[in-house]
């Protein structure tokens, strides 16, 4: 395996054809609970070559990762523009009246003047107001049926047209419901961020967003370290051991030969550059992974609630 090419994975970007400007296939993403490890990991992350972060409003750290990558600014190791900003629109702020606020909170958090993309979380709208997570008596979610996906999208245009996002897309969202909005959106998804890995390889949204022009940004490319662990499958392990590089390795290469973005997270700085370190692999790697796993399965219900799988919810 030849450096340059491996070098070339790393830093490969994807141009985006709605908005402006190329998403970095690797990135970084920031659901870390701690505030002070969130600034060191994002430090960390741009020291070994990340150049894309992922945040989110629901996330609560919005603000650390600002510290983070303002240091970084500051001091002249990276600039502004060579890094790929993205966050996201949580459910209980979908109303149009709500969507400018909150992206403007995300902005003074993140200590930046524009974002690279803004992504609504969550295809669900949840009652307005502070309470992020809003549940009734019986501890089930109130949903707000006072608004529908598409007006959302359209504050999100607006973002678009004022110059404060340079492109907009949404997460956590089915094929059928990124049809909808494809169809009457006036500016187009440019990215669609979804769970997937090798066993959620999601082919057929992935076809739909080719055909779109819009890239799949995979979250939990490593399967989360749930259970059946996807690091630990034999198709996985076998691949690794051949071409000498880690399981998790494997599975981020895959991503990124495949034609998606991927995001990892960590606050270890060895797996922050493990993670950063894919190399291309070999053509029968590729299709092992295609027609030898069988396992199917999705570890974060987020898509069918809104309510996400992976953060934990206040005691």
């Amino acid at each position: 395996m030849s450096m340059v090419a491996a070098e070339t994975l790393r830093r490969s970007r994807i141009a985006l054809i709605h908005g402006s400007g190329s998403i970095p296939v690797v990135g970084f993403g920031t659901l870390i609970p701690d505030h002070v490890a969130t600034t060191q990991a994002t430090k960390t992350a741009l020291e070994v070559g990340f150049r894309h972060f992922d945040c989110a409003e629901r996330y609560g750290n919005e603000d650390a990762v600002g510290d983070g990558l303002r240091a970084a600014f500051e001091a002249g190791t990276v600039a502004r523009e060579d890094v790929f900003v993205t966050t996201k629109l949580w459910n209980t702020n979908h109303r149009p009246e709500r969507v400018r606020p909150a992206f403007d909170a995300s902005l003074r958090r993140l200590q930046v003047n524009y974002v690279d993309a803004y992504l609504i979380h969550t295809p669900y709208a949840f009652a307005p107001g502070d309470d992020q997570d809003p549940r009734d008596g019986q501890g089930q979610v109130i949903y707000d049926d006072g608004v529908t996906l598409v007006e959302t999208w359209r504050a999100l245009e607006r973002l678009v047209d004022d110059g404060v996002a340079r492109s907009i897309g949404i997460s956590d969202v089915s094929l059928d419901t990124l049809r909808e909005l494809v169809a009457v959106a006036r500016i187009k998804p440019d990215i669609v961020q979804v769970e997937s890995h090798p066993y959620l390889p999601e082919w057929e949204l992935l076809d739909f967003c080719r055909e779109h022009g819009i890239v799949l940004l995979a979250f939990a490319p490593l399967g989360h370290a749930s259970k059946p662990n996807l690091l630990e499958d034999p198709v996985i392990t076998a691949i690794a051991e051949r071409v000498h590089i880690s399981p998790a390795q494997v599975a981020l290469s895959w991503a990124a030969q495949r034609g998606t973005a991927f995001l990892t997270t960590s606050t270890k700085s060895q797996r922050i550059q493990e993670n950063y370190e894919i190399s291309p692999l070999p053509e029968d790697a590729l299709r092992d992974i295609r027609d030898r796993i069988t396992t199917n399965i999705r570890f974060n219900p987020v898509v069918h609630t809104g309510v996400p799988g992976f953060i934990p919810r206040p005691a």
